[in-house]
């Protein structure tokens, strides 16, 4: 499966966005798709996942009640909705797959999309 994050830009504090991850190649319900960001100077860290059907999502601690991921098997996609943006939120965000015969998991993710540049200014 071949992934593209878009939706990236440049925000002030307080803000909001939404990135949007975009599958093509396979069949994109066979997927749990998780979103992951990595800031400069930083190792990537997970931000959320969603599991093929959309009935499971896991967040980050740092992000729950701000980020929340959704995806739309129909039209192959999945969206991150980020509010409450702050300034330690600057980073690439980037989408990955992990196919639904291996347990819903924020690690250990095969496919990934290239990535998004989120800045929010303070």
């Amino acid at each position: 499966v071949q992934l593209q994050a878009s939706g990236g830009g440049l925000v002030q504090a307080g803000g909001s966005l939404r990135l949007s991850c975009a599958a093509s190649g396979r069949t994109f319900s066979n997927y749990h798709v998780g979103w992951f960001r990595q800031a400069p100077g930083k190792e990537r860290e997970f931000v959320a996942a969603i599991s093929w059907s959309g009935v499971s999502t896991y967040y980050a601690d740092s992000v729950k009640g701000r980020f929340t991921i959704s995806r739309d098997n129909a039209k192959n996609t999945v969206a991150l909705q980020i509010n409450s943006l702050k300034p330690e939120d600057t980073a690439v965000y980037y989408c990955a797959a992990r196919s639904q015969l291996l347990p819903f998991a924020t690690t250990s993710y095969d496919y990934w999309g290239q990535g998004t540049l989120v800045t929010v200014s303070s």
